[in-house]
């Protein structure tokens, strides 16, 4: 298969890998698991997806440095490049962003943030971005102002594989009442979480409490907990939510419970987007 470039959307749990002409998407391969971030990994996972030397892969992740300090615009400087070794492919990484105060860093999310942007010139507000990480972008005039992230998604994962609340999280399925009813709780009483993540397990344990409402609470709780650390991020803002999966939509869930409407956008398509737009810094 032939193709003018490729774009490679790197995480420490997936891969996502798009065969592009221009703009348009020739093919896409997902690749899930822990994978460690070195040149034999990028090139099995490219290989055969390419034709002929110097084949441009770009890529946002853990690949390149985190150089740009915010105040910047997503894509404030040149892409990095990266020898694998290889002639056939040239790979080149999006810079993430840093913050001093509080310190903070991004490494994909600022190409989501680029990809939005792309979508909606002129846009002014907060991006909360939900995934292994849940990061809220504060974004003016073009650029990222500050950010907050929180382990969110990690943290679901470490608690459902490794304690007795996993049980619970394995369902599917979410009381919506007892969700918004935990939400709230954790908004108030943030201090309150980690107790309250326990009595839910207690409560079906004990009391044959239904799963889904189990599950309602604990993830309930923690996205009350961290609304309650973002208010002033959210706070009277234009927000947009993006990522895939349920998780998004429990966030926006979430805000519309307090009275706040999020525009929610699909993480994939807005990752492309911004490494379509890294692209475009390659070509004249």
């Amino acid at each position: 298969m032939t193709s003018d470039w490729i774009a490679l959307d790197w995480t420490t749990t997936r891969r996502r890998l798009w065969v592009m002409r221009g703009r348009d998407v020739l093919d896409e391969a997902v690749d899930d698991g822990p994978r460690p971030a070195d040149a034999a990994s990028i090139l099995a996972l490219v290989a055969g997806r390419h034709a002929g030397q110097g084949v441009p892969v770009i890529a946002c992740g853990p690949l390149g440095p985190v150089r740009d300090t915010v105040p910047c615009i997503p894509l404030a400087g040149s892409l990095w490049q990266i020898d694998l070794g290889d002639p056939r492919v040239a790979l080149h990484a999006v810079p993430g962003l840093r913050q001093t105060q509080p310190a903070d860093m991004m490494q994909g999310d600022e190409t989501r943030v680029a990809g939005f942007l792309a979508l909606n010139p002129g846009w002014d507000g907060v991006i909360c971005l939900v995934g292994e990480t849940s990061r809220w972008v504060h974004v003016s005039a073009g650029e990222v102002v500050s950010f907050r992230s929180f382990l969110f998604g990690a943290l679901i994962s470490a608690v459902a594989a490794g304690t007795q609340l996993g049980r619970w999280l394995s369902t599917s399925d979410l009381d919506g009442a007892a969700f918004a009813e935990a939400v709230a709780d954790g908004l108030s009483r943030p201090e309150q979480v980690l107790a309250r993540l326990w009595s839910a397990h207690a409560d079906a344990t004990l009391s044959a409490l239904p799963p889904e409402v189990a599950r309602a609470r604990i993830l309930g709780g923690l996205i009350g907990a961290e609304l309650a650390a973002t208010r002033p991020f959210w706070l009277g803002q234009h927000l947009a939510v993006l990522g895939e999966g349920e998780m998004p939509r429990l966030h926006v869930d979430a805000l519309a419970a307090q009275g706040v409407p999020a525009t929610q956008g699909d993480g994939p398509r807005m990752t492309r987007e911004g490494l379509i737009a890294a692209w475009k810094t390659l070509t004249p």
